[in-house]
C-alpha cells in the first residue's frame, strides 16, 4: 500500500482477519440468539436461571477484552487468533456435546475468553494494515463484515433450530470457529515490526477503569444509557422465547432480530449526516425517546384479534408488531451510536478523554446482565416455558398455537413483559433529562463571571 494514497486494496492479513471476524460473529450471534432457549430446553434451567447465565455470558464478553488486549499483542496476531479460535471451537463444542450445567459453563467461559482475544486482535489487524489515509475505509469494511457475520449467523440457525433442534445450534458455531482457525493457521501473518505495544497492562486497565467508574458524571451516563441497551438486548433475551411461546415453533425470531442490523445499514449514514451538527445530547435524546416506544409496539400485538392483513399478506400480529418495534430500535440506534462517544468524551476531565472513551461501552456490560436477569423473571411470570405448566394448561397452549382456541390464562398478560421494558425506557429518558439539566447548571456555575 502506497502511503498517503487512498485505495481499497489492503494486505492479505487484513482480508484474512476480516474473514475470520465474519466467522466469529456468525458463530457468536448464531448461538447467542438461541442461548436462553438452549439453556432451558437442553440444560434444564428455568427462566430465571437461564437469564442469569446468559446475562453473565453476554456481559463478560464486553469486559474481558480490556484485559486480553496486552496479552494478544505480545503473542502476535497469528498465534493470538489461533488460540482464540481454538478456544471458541472447543467452547462451542462443549455446548454441543454436554447437556449439564458445569461443562456448559466451562464451554461458555471458553467462548468468552476466545472472543476476548478476537476483538482486540482483529481491530488491531485492521489498524496496522492501513495507513491514516485509508483507515476510515478499512474500518468501514470491518464494520460491514461484522454486520454480515451477525446477519448470516442468525439466518442460518433458524432452520437448524426448527429442523434439527436447538441442541444442534452450537455445532454450527463450532464449525464456523474451526473454519476461522484453519484459515488463520494456513495463511501467513507477517511478524510485527517491533513497535512497542500500546495496549494497557492489567494494572493500567484497572487504574483506568477505577478512574472512569469513580467519576460520578460518567458513571451516571453509563447507567442511564444502559437502559437503552437493556431494551435493545431483548432481541436476544426475551424476544426469541416470547415469539416461540406465543406464536409457535415454526416462527423465526432469529430472522426478526436481523431487522435491526438491516435498518442500521440502510439508515445510519443518512441519519449520521443529518445529526452531524447537532449537539450530541440532542441526538441521544431522540434515541432515548424512541426506545420505549419500540417496546410499546412489541406489546401491541395483544391489541389485535386474529391475523393481520398487510398489503394482502396474512401475518401473525406478533410478527407484524415485532417488525415495527425492532425497526424503531434500529432507527434509535442510528441516532445514539454516532454521538455516544462524543457525548461520553465531554464528561471526562481534560486530558483524560482517551481513558474514558476506552470504557464508554461499559453500558452494554451492565445492560446485558440486568436485561437478561430481568427478562428471566418477567418471562416466568407472564410468559412461562410450556414445559413447566400442568398437563391441562399445556394442552390448551398447544391448541392455541394451532389456531384452534384462545391462549390459556397463564399467557393472558404475556405482553406485560414489554410494558415493563417501556418503563425501563421511560425511567432512562427521565434520568437523561435530569442529567442534562443538572450538568448544565453545574457547568454554568463553573463559568467565570464577567468583571
Amino acid at each position: 500500500m502506497t502511503q498517503g494514497v487512498t485505495t481499497w486494496r489492503f494486505p492479505r492479513m487484513f482480508w484474512t482477519g476480516n474473514a475470520a471476524e465474519l466467522c466469529e460473529r456468525a458463530a457468536y450471534y448464531g448461538t447467542f440468539i438461541a442461548l436462553r432457549t438452549y439453556l432451558i430446553r437442553v440444560v434444564g434451567l428455568d427462566d430465571v436461571q437461564a437469564g442469569v447465565v446468559a446475562g453473565l455470558f453476554g456481559g463478560w464478553i464486553y469486559l474481558v477484552p480490556f484485559f486480553t488486549g496486552a496479552v494478544a499483542d505480545r503473542m502476535g496476531f497469528r498465534y493470538a487468533l489461533m488460540l482464540a479460535f481454538g478456544l471458541l471451537t472447543v467452547g462451542y463444542g462443549f455446548l454441543g456435546m454436554f447437556s449439564t450445567l458445569p461443562p456448559v459453563v466451562v464451554g461458555l467461559s471458553l467462548i468468552v475468553l476466545g472472543g476476548a482475544f478476537v476483538k482486540p486482535v482483529i481491530t488491531g489487524t485492521v489498524s496496522k494494515s492501513s495507513d491514516e489515509a485509508n483507515r476510515a475505509r478499512a474500518f468501514s469494511i470491518f464494520y460491514m463484515v461484522v454486520n454480515i457475520g451477525s446477519f448470516t449467523g442468525k439466518t442460518i440457525v433458524a432452520p437448524i433450530r426448527i429442523q434439527m433442534g436447538v441442541e444442534n445450534v452450537p455445532w454450527f458455531s463450532a464449525a464456523a470457529s474451526l473454519i476461522a482457525l484453519i484459515l488463520v493457521a494456513l495463511i501467513y501473518f507477517p511478524k510485527e515490526n517491533g513497535e512497542e505495544s500500546k495496549s494497557r497492562t492489567f494494572s493500567e486497565t484497572l487504574q483506568g477503569m477505577w478512574m472512569a467508574m469513580s467519576n460520578l458524571r460518567f458513571l451516571a451516563l453509563i447507567l442511564i444509557t444502559a437502559g437503552f441497551w437493556a431494551i435493545q438486548g431483548q432481541l436476544y433475551a426475551s424476544m426469541p422465547d416470547y415469539v416461540l411461546r406465543m406464536a409457535g415453533e415454526t416462527y423465526k425470531p432469529e430472522w426478526y432480530a436481523n431487522i435491526n442490523p438491516l435498518v442500521v445499514v440502510l439508515f445510519v449514514v443518512a441519519i449520521t449526516q443529518m445529526v452531524r451538527k447537532w449537539k450530541p445530547q440532542n441526538s441521544i435524546l431522540v434515541a432515548m425517546i424512541l426506545i420505549p416506544f419500540s417496546a410499546v409496539c412489541m406489546a401491541a400485538s395483544a391489541w389485535f384479534d386474529g391475523m393481520v392483513n398487510v398489503f394482502g399478506l396474512e401475518m401473525h400480529p406478533i410478527t407484524f408488531m415485532m417488525i415495527i418495534g425492532i425497526s424503531i430500535q434500529g432507527l434509535a440506534e442510528c441516532f445514539l451510536s454516532p454521538k455516544w462517544l462524543e457525548f461520553a468524551s465531554l464528561q471526562a476531565p481534560k486530558g483524560k478523554e482517551g481513558t474514558f472513551l476506552g470504557f464508554a461501552h461499559m453500558n452494554t456490560f451492565f445492560a446485558w446482565i440486568f436485561g437478561f436477569i430481568f427478562s428471566g423473571f418477567l418471562l416466568r411470570k407472564y410468559c412461562p416455558e410450556p414445559g413447566t405448566l400442568d398437563d391441562v394448561t399445556r394442552a390448551a397452549h398447544d391448541v392455541a398455537l394451532a389456531g384452534n382456541g384462545p391462549m390459556p390464562e397463564a399467557y393472558a398478560h404475556a405482553h406485560y413483559l414489554w410494558y415493563a421494558y417501556t418503563g425501563v425506557g421511560l425511567i432512562s429518558l427521565i434520568a437523561l433529562l435530569v442529567f442534562m439539566g443538572v450538568t448544565k447548571k453545574l457547568d454554568e456555575g463553573k463559568e467565570p463571571t464577567a468583571a
